[in-house]
């Protein structure tokens, strides 16, 4: 869907912070409906919903399905360099390794070119360039104090991984490009000077080096 937002500027209310903030929350406010529906499924111990899919860009799909247990939600995502698998990889890594240190982590697991297990017999993506991520989110992390939090850092996840995947290639390429800057320094300052150039000396006379 489509949706515009028309302001008269002529009219600013007293109080447009918070309509500013309405606005700005408009999207996250969409995505809220799915998550919280869900989480009221978990909280209840209903099984046997269908499973919610969301359609969130052109070529990638969210997936969202309650168990009594958990939550599983599920972001498949488009890679578009070769170079960005390999960084993507390593950074989904370094999120499964950070459960190590927070206990109250959700699960994350990473799968490349083919979808998890959940998606099992759906239409599900496949390919080289495709990447999915799964979410396992507990009750702790669903329960009514919770669950604005868990939504409000969930629903941005895809352009937080692709910010941070741009971030590390950039950062990447500026090492890079200093490191070579200093190759050439290094180069310049080894190239042999010709020979009979007139040199001076530091009280000012001038010799030639044959």
């Amino acid at each position: 869907y489509n949706v515009s937002l028309v302001f008269d500027l002529e009219n600013i209310p007293e109080d447009y912070q918070d309509i500013i903030q309405k606005a700005g929350l408009l999207k996250r406010n969409c995505f809220a409906s799915v998550f919280e529906k869900y989480f009221e499924f978990q909280e209840k111990g209903e099984e046997g919903h269908k499973r919610a899919v969301i359609h969130y860009r052109d070529d990638e799909t969210m997936y969202v399905e309650a168990l009594p247990d958990r939550v599983t939600v599920v972001f498949s995502t488009i890679f578009r360099d070769e170079d960005d698998i390999i960084i993507g990889k390593v950074f989904m890594q370094e999120f499964k390794e950070g459960r190590k240190a927070s206990h109250t982590a959700p699960q994350v697991l990473f799968s490349h070119r083919e979808p998890p297990r959940e998606l099992e017999h759906t239409d599900a993506r496949v390919g080289d360039n495709i990447g999915y991520i799964t979410f396992v989110l507990f009750p702790r992390h669903t329960n009514k104090q919770a669950r604005n939090n868990t939504i409000n850092l969930i629903h941005i996840f895809r352009d937080y991984l692709h910010y941070h995947i741009k971030c590390s290639k950039a950062y990447i390429h500026s090492r890079m490009r200093a490191k070579t800057s200093d190759f050439l320094k290094v180069l310049n300052r080894a190239r042999p000077e010709p020979k009979n150039v007139e040199k001076k000396t530091i009280t000012g006379r001038t010799f030639i080096r044959t």
